[in-house]
Protein backbone atom coordinates (compact mmCIF):
# COMPACT_ATOMS: atom_id res chain seq x y z
CA UNK A 1 0.00 0.00 0.00
CA UNK A 2 2.62 2.40 0.98
CA UNK A 3 4.97 1.68 -2.06
CA UNK A 4 1.77 2.25 -4.59
CA UNK A 5 1.36 5.68 -2.14
CA UNK A 6 4.80 6.79 -3.44
CA UNK A 7 4.94 6.00 -6.52
CA UNK A 8 1.46 7.93 -6.98
CA UNK A 9 3.92 10.98 -5.68
CA UNK A 10 6.32 9.96 -7.66
CA UNK A 11 4.80 10.37 -10.52
CA UNK A 12 2.99 13.55 -9.84
CA UNK A 13 6.28 15.07 -8.46
CA UNK A 14 7.82 13.74 -12.25
CA UNK A 15 4.90 15.80 -14.02
CA UNK A 16 4.77 18.75 -12.10
CA UNK A 17 8.65 18.72 -12.98
CA UNK A 18 8.22 18.49 -16.92
CA UNK A 19 5.50 20.86 -17.10
CA UNK A 20 7.80 23.53 -15.03
CA UNK A 21 10.42 22.82 -17.64
CA UNK A 22 7.85 23.15 -20.39
CA UNK A 23 6.67 26.18 -19.02
CA UNK A 24 10.40 27.68 -18.31
CA UNK A 25 11.19 27.05 -22.11
CA UNK A 26 8.00 28.96 -23.63
CA UNK A 27 8.79 31.79 -21.42
CA UNK A 28 12.27 31.71 -22.45
CA UNK A 29 11.10 31.73 -26.14
CA UNK A 30 8.88 34.58 -25.37
CA UNK A 31 11.06 36.65 -24.11
CA UNK A 32 13.69 36.19 -26.78
CA UNK A 33 10.58 37.02 -29.34
CA UNK A 34 9.93 40.19 -27.56
CA UNK A 35 13.77 41.06 -27.93
CA UNK A 36 13.89 40.86 -31.45
CA UNK A 37 10.75 42.82 -32.17
CA UNK A 38 11.96 45.43 -29.92
CA UNK A 39 15.13 45.62 -32.08
CA UNK A 40 13.41 45.68 -35.30
CA UNK A 41 10.94 48.83 -34.40
CA UNK A 42 13.68 50.64 -33.61
CA UNK A 43 15.76 50.01 -36.68
CA UNK A 44 12.16 51.40 -38.41
CA UNK A 45 11.88 54.26 -36.20
CA UNK A 46 15.24 55.57 -37.08
CA UNK A 47 14.61 55.07 -40.56
CA UNK A 48 11.24 56.84 -40.46
CA UNK A 49 13.48 60.36 -38.84
CA UNK A 50 15.87 60.00 -41.73
CA UNK A 51 13.50 60.01 -44.03
CA UNK A 52 11.66 62.93 -42.19
CA UNK A 53 15.20 64.84 -42.45
CA UNK A 54 15.57 64.04 -46.24
CA UNK A 55 12.31 65.24 -46.88
CA UNK A 56 12.90 68.48 -44.59
CA UNK A 57 15.68 69.11 -46.57
CA UNK A 58 14.48 68.57 -50.19
CA UNK A 59 11.13 71.16 -49.15
CA UNK A 60 14.01 73.76 -48.32
CA UNK A 61 16.07 73.48 -51.66
CA UNK A 62 12.61 73.62 -53.29
CA UNK A 63 11.14 77.03 -51.23
CA UNK A 64 12.73 79.38 -53.91
CA UNK A 65 10.37 77.64 -57.17
CA UNK A 66 7.38 78.02 -55.08
CA UNK A 67 7.01 81.96 -55.75
CA UNK A 68 6.80 80.80 -59.81
CA UNK A 69 5.10 78.04 -59.28
CA UNK A 70 2.54 79.84 -57.30
CA UNK A 71 2.79 82.35 -60.51
CA UNK A 72 2.17 79.87 -63.26
CA UNK A 73 -0.45 78.83 -61.30
CA UNK A 74 -2.19 82.07 -61.24
CA UNK A 75 -1.94 82.34 -64.94
CA UNK A 76 -3.37 78.82 -65.43
CA UNK A 77 -6.02 79.53 -63.01
CA UNK A 78 -7.34 82.51 -64.88
CA UNK A 79 -6.50 80.78 -68.35
CA UNK A 80 -8.76 77.44 -66.62
CA UNK A 81 -11.33 79.75 -65.61
CA UNK A 82 -11.43 81.51 -69.46
CA UNK A 83 -12.00 78.01 -70.78
CA UNK A 84 -14.58 77.23 -67.95
CA UNK A 85 -16.49 80.14 -69.05
CA UNK A 86 -15.80 78.60 -73.10
CA UNK A 87 -16.61 75.68 -72.01
CA UNK A 88 -20.27 76.60 -69.97
CA UNK A 89 -21.17 78.54 -72.87
CA UNK A 90 -20.79 76.04 -75.34
CA UNK A 91 -22.64 74.03 -73.31
CA UNK A 92 -25.42 76.10 -73.20
CA UNK A 93 -25.66 76.40 -76.47
CA UNK A 94 -25.37 73.17 -77.57
CA UNK A 95 -28.08 72.83 -74.66
CA UNK A 96 -30.16 75.18 -76.61
CA UNK A 97 -30.29 74.20 -79.80
CA UNK A 98 -30.44 70.10 -78.45
CA UNK A 99 -33.99 71.62 -77.02
CA UNK A 100 -34.85 73.54 -80.15
CA UNK A 101 -34.33 70.33 -81.97
CA UNK A 102 -35.94 68.58 -79.52
CA UNK A 103 -38.97 70.59 -79.67
CA UNK A 104 -38.77 70.83 -83.22
CA UNK A 105 -38.98 66.79 -82.83
CA UNK A 106 -41.73 66.73 -80.51
CA UNK A 107 -44.06 69.55 -82.55
CA UNK A 108 -43.48 67.26 -85.86
CA UNK A 109 -44.71 63.92 -83.98
CA UNK A 110 -47.39 65.93 -82.65
CA UNK A 111 -48.49 66.97 -86.46
CA UNK A 112 -47.87 63.80 -87.35
CA UNK A 113 -49.86 62.30 -85.15
CA UNK A 114 -52.76 64.62 -85.60
CA UNK A 115 -52.59 64.00 -89.62
CA UNK A 116 -52.71 60.01 -88.33
CA UNK A 117 -55.47 60.55 -86.26
CA UNK A 118 -57.25 63.14 -89.11
CA UNK A 119 -56.47 60.06 -91.58
CA UNK A 120 -57.85 57.53 -89.76
CA UNK A 121 -61.08 59.27 -88.37
CA UNK A 122 -61.49 59.86 -92.75
CA UNK A 123 -61.13 56.50 -93.50
CA UNK A 124 -63.73 55.35 -90.55
CA UNK A 125 -66.21 58.38 -92.09
CA UNK A 126 -65.32 56.74 -95.40
CA UNK A 127 -66.28 52.91 -94.28
CA UNK A 128 -69.13 54.27 -92.48
CA UNK A 129 -70.19 56.07 -95.39
CA UNK A 130 -69.39 53.18 -97.78
CA UNK A 131 -71.34 50.44 -95.28
CA UNK A 132 -74.38 53.03 -95.59
CA UNK A 133 -74.15 53.24 -98.63
CA UNK A 134 -74.59 49.30 -99.14
CA UNK A 135 -77.34 49.24 -96.36
CA UNK A 136 -79.39 51.90 -98.30
CA UNK A 137 -78.85 49.94 -101.26
CA UNK A 138 -80.24 46.70 -100.29
CA UNK A 139 -83.68 48.74 -99.83
CA UNK A 140 -85.87 45.89 -101.50
CA UNK A 141 -89.42 46.79 -103.59
CA UNK A 142 -92.18 45.20 -104.39
CA UNK A 143 -91.66 42.93 -107.65
CA UNK A 144 -95.06 42.94 -108.90
CA UNK A 145 -98.36 45.55 -107.32
CA UNK A 146 -100.81 43.71 -105.46
CA UNK A 147 -102.29 42.24 -102.57
CA UNK A 148 -100.86 39.69 -100.53
CA UNK A 149 -102.45 36.72 -100.62
CA UNK A 150 -100.74 34.37 -98.28
CA UNK A 151 -98.41 35.55 -95.53
CA UNK A 152 -94.54 34.30 -94.28
CA UNK A 153 -95.54 31.76 -92.02
CA UNK A 154 -92.37 30.43 -90.34
CA UNK A 155 -93.83 29.16 -86.79
CA UNK A 156 -97.73 29.94 -87.51
CA UNK A 157 -99.00 27.23 -90.06
CA UNK A 158 -100.97 28.41 -93.06
CA UNK A 159 -103.78 26.04 -94.75
CA UNK A 160 -102.72 24.71 -98.21
CA UNK A 161 -106.15 24.71 -100.73
CA UNK A 162 -103.26 22.28 -103.09
CA UNK A 163 -102.50 20.00 -100.47
CA UNK A 164 -105.55 20.22 -98.33
CA UNK A 165 -103.35 20.84 -95.19
CA UNK A 166 -101.72 22.87 -92.51
CA UNK A 167 -98.06 24.05 -93.99
CA UNK A 168 -95.17 26.57 -93.52
CA UNK A 169 -95.05 29.09 -96.20
CA UNK A 170 -91.35 30.70 -96.49
CA UNK A 171 -92.44 33.28 -98.54
CA UNK A 172 -95.18 35.40 -99.44
CA UNK A 173 -97.91 35.37 -102.00
CA UNK A 174 -98.76 38.35 -103.77
CA UNK A 175 -101.66 38.35 -106.45
CA UNK A 176 -101.35 39.11 -109.63
CA UNK A 177 -102.80 38.56 -113.19
CA UNK A 178 -100.96 35.80 -115.67
CA UNK A 179 -98.69 37.58 -118.13
CA UNK A 180 -97.96 40.75 -115.07
CA UNK A 181 -94.35 41.70 -115.35
CA UNK A 182 -92.33 40.77 -112.40
CA UNK A 183 -88.87 43.19 -111.95
CA UNK A 184 -86.11 43.06 -109.79
CA UNK A 185 -86.49 43.96 -106.51
CA UNK A 186 -83.15 45.33 -105.55
CA UNK A 187 -79.90 45.20 -108.15
CA UNK A 188 -77.92 42.05 -108.40
CA UNK A 189 -77.05 38.73 -110.72
CA UNK A 190 -78.91 36.25 -111.87
CA UNK A 191 -77.74 33.29 -110.13
CA UNK A 192 -80.14 30.99 -111.87
CA UNK A 193 -83.22 30.08 -113.86
CA UNK A 194 -84.59 26.95 -113.19
CA UNK A 195 -87.99 24.56 -113.13
CA UNK A 196 -88.47 23.71 -109.33
CA UNK A 197 -90.34 20.56 -108.60
CA UNK A 198 -92.61 22.46 -106.04
CA UNK A 199 -92.44 25.93 -106.83
CA UNK A 200 -92.41 25.91 -110.73
CA UNK A 201 -90.27 28.45 -113.24
CA UNK A 202 -87.71 30.48 -110.61
CA UNK A 203 -85.40 32.62 -110.73
CA UNK A 204 -83.13 33.69 -108.01
CA UNK A 205 -80.96 37.11 -107.84
CA UNK A 206 -77.71 37.28 -106.10
CA UNK A 207 -77.66 40.93 -104.44
CA UNK A 208 -74.44 40.51 -102.25
CA UNK A 209 -73.64 40.56 -98.75
CA UNK A 210 -75.67 37.09 -98.31
CA UNK A 211 -78.86 38.33 -99.79
CA UNK A 212 -80.64 36.96 -102.40
CA UNK A 213 -84.14 37.34 -103.86
CA UNK A 214 -87.03 34.08 -105.09
CA UNK A 215 -88.98 34.42 -107.91
CA UNK A 216 -91.43 31.73 -108.35
CA UNK A 217 -94.40 30.46 -109.99
CA UNK A 218 -93.60 31.94 -113.16
CA UNK A 219 -94.82 31.71 -116.38
CA UNK A 220 -91.58 33.25 -118.29
CA UNK A 221 -87.77 34.23 -117.74
CA UNK A 222 -87.06 35.28 -121.16
CA UNK A 223 -85.96 38.97 -119.86
CA UNK A 224 -82.86 37.52 -118.15
CA UNK A 225 -79.96 35.43 -118.09
CA UNK A 226 -78.34 33.53 -115.39
CA UNK A 227 -74.99 35.19 -114.78
CA UNK A 228 -76.73 38.98 -116.10
CA UNK A 229 -76.35 41.58 -114.07
CA UNK A 230 -79.54 43.11 -113.47
CA UNK A 231 -80.67 46.92 -112.36
CA UNK A 232 -83.59 47.11 -109.55
CA UNK A 233 -86.68 47.74 -110.99
CA UNK A 234 -85.84 45.93 -114.38
CA UNK A 235 -87.94 43.53 -115.78
CA UNK A 236 -87.43 39.94 -115.47
CA UNK A 237 -90.43 37.49 -115.98
CA UNK A 238 -93.87 37.47 -115.92
CA UNK A 239 -96.86 35.72 -113.48
CA UNK A 240 -97.64 32.19 -114.00
CA UNK A 241 -98.98 29.32 -112.29
CA UNK A 242 -96.75 26.69 -112.31
CA UNK A 243 -96.06 26.27 -109.18
CA UNK A 244 -97.52 22.05 -108.06
CA UNK A 245 -97.65 23.09 -104.12
CA UNK A 246 -100.01 26.16 -105.32
CA UNK A 247 -101.60 25.17 -108.46
CA UNK A 248 -105.41 25.59 -106.59
CA UNK A 249 -104.61 29.00 -105.63
CA UNK A 250 -105.29 31.95 -107.64
CA UNK A 251 -102.36 33.39 -110.27
CA UNK A 252 -99.57 34.99 -108.25
CA UNK A 253 -95.93 35.84 -107.79
CA UNK A 254 -94.51 33.85 -104.88
CA UNK A 255 -91.39 35.88 -103.28
CA UNK A 256 -89.18 35.28 -100.91
CA UNK A 257 -85.93 36.48 -99.35
CA UNK A 258 -83.01 34.48 -98.09
CA UNK A 259 -79.86 35.75 -95.95
CA UNK A 260 -77.36 33.46 -95.72
CA UNK A 261 -79.39 30.39 -97.57
CA UNK A 262 -81.74 30.87 -94.68
CA UNK A 263 -85.67 32.08 -95.57
CA UNK A 264 -86.43 35.15 -93.77
CA UNK A 265 -89.93 37.54 -93.83
CA UNK A 266 -89.76 39.41 -96.86
CA UNK A 267 -92.33 41.89 -94.68
CA UNK A 268 -89.42 43.07 -92.82
CA UNK A 269 -87.59 44.44 -96.08
CA UNK A 270 -89.80 45.26 -98.72
CA UNK A 271 -90.01 49.22 -98.89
Amino acid sequence: MRREVRRHEKDVNDKIIMYSIIGGLAIIVILTGLLIYSKSLSNDVKQGTLNLEEMANIAGNDIGNTESASTEMGKSVDESKNEIDNTTNSINSNTQSSNSINNTSVNQTKNNTTTNKTKSSATRTTNSKVNEEVKKELSFSMPVDGEISKEYAKDNLVYSETLKEWVTHMGIDIKAEKTTVVKAAESGTVKSIKNDPRYGLTIVIDHGDGYQTVYANLLTSEFVVEGEKVEKGQSIGTVGNTAVFEVADEPHLHFSILKDSIPVDPNAYLK
